[in-house]
């Protein structure tokens, strides 16, 4: 294990040098397009974005056991350094360099185009946006490329090992994620030609996040202790993530716009309508099927509407938005209780909320974009979001197998029993939610130490 480590940090070493050698500046260049109110909104949105990582880790933290609480946070933290330094190496490059595969039919990215982030300064690029610096729409790209690889990591949380995920989530960047930003966002990828929308991810990020999930949640198989009822270790925690999730999502979809615009201002109403509506129409399906209305299905609620929304924010009236909510939060719903009969363990519902809210709304864009959905008679829109449907879904679903494959020759990815027993904050970061002298963190160091030394 100590090897691996290592050659990690060599590894960071050579970007580093990388980064001391290289004539790279921040070049500043042409700057008068620039309009200051849509920097300001821009910084604004970017770091909503960032905080909506932070607010995944609570969400999904609060969700576990109590062994497992803190090593399900820093799953989705550790994305925010892994992702941030493959980023100005040459994920963005992946994402938005110069087409490989030629005008309109863009399959990836250039790794050399802005390798180090060179030219990515100060000066608009106008392919991209063309009011604001090319290193802020970078930036604000980077906020979407770290929290797609921490979602996937609920649908396998609490039976993972720490080192081999890390591999996974750089693999999952540089094999799935880029390649669907460039297909769906570059102005030569083939997907954003074929006429397909996705104003703020909900295909690139949430639909690939779910597949993910899970591929993730069958290679993994079901937790050793699946089938024993458990109570989540801290709902509280659960309420505010969504809140930051919530609140973050506002830069995530109203940032989209990539500018202060009345488009800003229609994106940010349907968001937090179509998470409204999602949320009241979970609690009352919850109720309408003889369960009781909970603070847990109120947050689930919230967060899918969210997701279903993403691609449809700036295409939509607040009218479709209310119903791409509501239809999204009972295909959820729906989703989570057949999993639990077919005995998928997806630990925290992660395909369920990302893959279906996304697919829904992927879907439902199609039908209700104004000019272009089939709503309004068009069918081409929508023809073209179920072929890109089916596309992207097999991609993320068997890229995701191929690379969990992989991950685990170079590092089994699942933990050792005794390692799951025990719990992940124990067993992977040798921390506790108890306090140091609880009998329990006394008991669990002992069965640890005793692995370690009789095998």
């Amino acid at each position: 294990m100590k090897n691996y480590w290592l050659i990690a940090l060599i590894a960071l070493g050579i970007f580093a040098l990388l980064g001391i050698i290289l004539p790279i500046h921040f070049d500043t260049g042409d700057t008068s397009g620039i309009n200051r109110g849509d920097v300001a909104w821009m910084l604004t949105a970017t770091a909503l974005v960032f905080l909506m990582t932070p607010g995944l880790g609570f969400f999904y933290g609060g969700m576990m056991k109590p062994k497992n609480v803190i090593s399900t946070i820093l799953q989705s933290f550790i994305a925010l350094g892994l992702i941030s330094l493959l980023w100005v190496v040459f994920g963005f490059s992946l994402a938005f360099g110069e087409s490989i595969g030629g005008a309109g039919h863009g399959l990836i990215g250039n790794p050399a185009t802005y390798f180090m982030f060179k030219g990515v300064g100060g000066a608009p690029d106008p392919q991209f946006a063309t009011s604001i610096p090319l290193a802020l729409f970078a930036l604000f790209q980077l906020k979407f490329a770290i929290i797609t690889p921490a979602l996937f990591t609920g649908s396998f949380a609490g039976r993972v090992r720490f080192t081999s995920l890390m591999i996974f989530m750089v693999l999952f960047m540089i094999f799935i994620y880029a390649p669907l930003a460039h297909w769906t966002w570059h102005p030569n990828g083939f997907l954003r030609n074929w006429g397909v929308l996705d104003y703020a991810g909900g295909t690139v990020v949430h639909l690939s996040a779910g597949m993910a999930a899970l591929a993730g949640a069958l290679f993994f198989g079901p937790r050793r202790d699946y089938t024993k009822p458990y109570y989540p270790a801290n709902i509280p925690f659960v309420l505010l993530g969504t809140g930051l999730l919530w609140f973050g999502w506002f830069g995530f979809n109203a940032g989209s716009a990539l500018e202060a615009s009345d488009g800003t201002v229609k994106a940010l109403l349907n968001t937090n309508t179509a998470s409204a509506s999602a949320m009241l129409v979970y609690i009352f399906f919850d109720g309408a099927m003889g369960r009781k209305p909970s603070a847990l299905g109120a947050c689930v609620g919230a967060v899918v509407g969210l997701v279903a929304i993403t691609p449809a924010a700036g295409y939509v009236n607040v009218g479709a938005s209310i119903f791409i909510g509501g239809t999204a939060a009972i295909a959820s719903n729906l989703m989570i209780y057949y999993f639990s009969r077919r005995g998928v363990d997806d630990t925290l519902d992660v395909f369920p909320a990302h893959g279906i809210g996304g697919l829904t709304g992927m879907l439902l864009t199609g039908v209700f974009a104004e000019d272009v959905g089939l709503i309004h008679g068009e069918t081409t829109t929508f023809l073209y979001h179920l072929l890109a449907l089916l596309i992207v879904s097999a991609f993320a679903f068997g890229g995701s197998l191929l690379l969990y494959w992989i991950t685990n020759k170079i590092i089994p990815m699942r933990v050792p029993s005794l390692y799951e027993d025990v719990g992940l904050d124990m067993s992977q970061h040798d921390e506790s939610l108890f306090y140091e002298n609880d009998e329990k963190v006394r008991l669990r160091k002992e069965k640890l130490k005793n692995y370690v030394k009789h095998g």
